[in-house]
């Protein structure tokens, strides 16, 4: 099964970030998530899990 999250992804994430954008820019995968704040620039570590459960939509690079 090819992964569904891929490096330079935009996902939508249920809640949203304190800056009012739900979108994140993914930096980093592996067991750890690197993801950017498309509102504010502010980056976050998160579990793979976590990323998997709050997902909402994908948006693949162009």
């Amino acid at each position: 099964m090819a992964d569904r999250f891929a490096v330079g992804d935009i996902i939508r994430l249920k809640k949203q970030h304190p800056c009012g954008s739900h979108e994140w820019e993914i930096l980093r995968v592996g067991a750890d998530f690197r993801l950017k704040c498309c509102g504010c620039g502010h980056q976050i570590m998160v579990s793979r899990k976590l990323v998997e459960k709050n997902t909402r939509e994908i948006r693949k690079k162009a």
